[in-house]
């Protein structure tokens, strides 16, 4: 027993104990659902080391019955109970599946206390970047690097994605983990029920510098919170489109950093693949396709685009008149303002919008 209680003294009990009620909830589905499987487990682990005891060898007054071979209310016995279990199971985590959807705004700040009618859930915008972690508050119209910081008491939706390969933006102590994905956006909606200072990281590996990929999660009450927000807001500089692009690069152990300022189209463009200037966004791209591509000429610009965020466009034909560099054209270079195409994008079927060179 000492021995396994040092070895377990070394352990993070904060998934079991968290400070977030969605977080909370998943932990006592996870308690429920142990101590279910346990009903099964116990016996049968009891039982196996009770047969092997009553009927070993050297026990001749145990009952020697080599022709047995069926017993109906031991059958009843063995598959009813597991069955029982299994449906016990099966509705519990039916309900917690669509009660703890991330998607779904929250009802409670916990299980004595609902969410006020007419409450705004605060809005961050998430980005996870080689190696490190971007969060956007356009309420408030500032950002920051390797820190967040919530109102305690005060719903939070989370907008998720990533700028390079897939991540998993995880703070255990708020709720479980949510994918980040370059090109979608996905959410989480939680709440913090208690003041503190809390760890936050990438549970999926993203390469070699996804061990210092890890940022500070502070709940804080409504005063230091805007307290923290008017500092943020006094700090130098501001987050537009090219110093997101220098913040992009893969960097290490990055210290926290603060923007007073951020463009307002940010994320939206890190989401839609088109910070650069003059990259086509995914989301303009679907649009002309659902309205029913640029014709003969969007044949081939669509086609010669290979989507990556750093501009490694290529043109990817045999066609020997395709090589030339005169007549690389992009759909990107007249999409840059949407303006011109939005009014005709009906007739776009049958009408070739020009396209010009790429510069």
């Amino acid at each position: 027993m000492l021995t396994a209680a040092l070895t377990l003294s070394g352990c993070d009990w904060v998934v079991m104990n968290p400070a977030g009620d969605i977080a909370r909830q998943q932990a006592s589905l996870v308690l429920v659902s142990t101590a279910l499987m346990l009903v099964i487990i116990v016996p049968v682990m009891a039982l196996t080391v009770l047969f092997a005891w009553r009927y070993r060898a050297g026990n001749t007054a145990a009952t020697y019955d080599p022709d047995w071979h069926h017993s109906t209310r031991l059958e009843l016995v063995i598959w009813s109970a597991p069955l029982a279990i299994v449906i016990a199971l099966g509705s519990i985590t039916w309900l917690a599946t669509h009660l703890l959807d991330p998607y779904r705004p929250l009802s409670r700040i916990d299980a004595t206390h609902a969410i006020a009618p007419g409450t705004r859930p605060l809005e961050v915008q998430v980005v996870a970047l080689d190696w490190k972690w971007l969060f956007i508050y356009p309420e408030s119209h500032i950002a920051t690097v390797n820190e967040l910081v919530l109102p305690v008491g005060r719903p939070v939706r989370f907008h998720i994605t990533s700028s390079t390969v897939m991540n998993s933006f995880y703070v255990p102590a708020l709720a479980g983990q949510i994918y980040a994905m370059p090109g979608m956006e996905t959410r989480l909606n939680a709440v913090f029920n208690q003041t503190g200072s809390f760890t936050g990281l990438s549970a999926n590996f993203s390469g070699p510098g996804f061990s210092h990929m890890r940022f500070a999660a502070h709940s804080v009450d409504a005063r230091a919170f805007d307290a923290w927000v008017a500092g943020v807001r006094r700090a130098p500089g501001a987050l537009d489109r090219a110093t997101y692009r220098e913040l992009d690069q893969p960097s290490e152990a990055v210290p926290v950093r603060h923007y007073a300022q951020v463009a307002p189209d940010l994320f939206a463009a890190v989401v839609n693949l088109c910070v650069r200037p003059g990259k086509l966004c995914a989301s303009d791209m679907a649009a002309i396709d659902a309205g029913g591509g640029t014709g003969a000429a969007g044949r081939f610009n669509v086609a010669a685009l290979v989507y990556d965020k750093n501009g490694h466009e290529t043109v990817v034909s045999a066609s020997p008149r395709l090589t030339d560099a005169g007549v690389n054209h992009f759909v990107r270079s007249w999409c840059a303002d949407p303006r011109p195409w939005r009014a005709s994008v009906a007739t776009a079927a049958t009408t070739a919008l020009p396209s010009r060179p790429f510069s």
